[in-house]
């Protein structure tokens, strides 16, 4: 998902690291987003459906409602743990701000404004490169502050 297949890009774009870091990266951000937005919302929503089972089931007396519902607490306790050690939700939220800083710089060097307004194409492509750099630094720099 690239989103350029229906521009005319230069052949010789489409052979400079800079432009292939900025579509590979943006790739692998917008995957990642995906990823971690899918895993976030499945176990939020088992966890709210375990959490509205456990009222309804101890209500019903029947002689297995306790295992059930210990059953599922237990279950919503593992999700949460999951959840807090994979840490889903915030990198969700953090790789889809990343890949917006990225689809951003690429919006603003092919329509040559911003940083990139009235520069030579190769100048344009070192600022690129320096951008799409500090943008992936400034991701990383934010989990690597956390393992610390």
């Amino acid at each position: 998902m690239n989103g350029t297949s229906n521009l005319d890009l230069p052949e010789n774009l489409k052979s400079q690291p800079a432009w292939l870091r900025l579509e590979d990266q943006l790739e692998w951000y917008e995957r990642k987003s995906t990823w971690n937005k899918k895993w976030y919302k499945t176990l939020r929503i088992v966890q709210l459906v375990l959490a509205a089972a456990i009222p309804v089931i101890a209500l019903s007396g029947a002689v297995w409602s306790k295992w059930v519902t210990a059953g599922f607490g237990a279950l919503i306790a593992i999700l949460e743990g999951t959840q807090q050690l994979n840490q889903f939700g915030p990198q969700w939220i953090e790789y889809r701000a990343t890949a917006e800083g990225l689809r951003s710089e690429k919006f603003l060097f092919l329509s040559q404004s911003g940083h990139y307004r009235n520069i030579d194409p190769g100048e344009a492509l070192h600022v690129l490169a320096v951008r799409v750099e500090e943008n992936l630094l400034r991701e990383h720099g934010g989990w690597t502050s956390t393992l610390g």
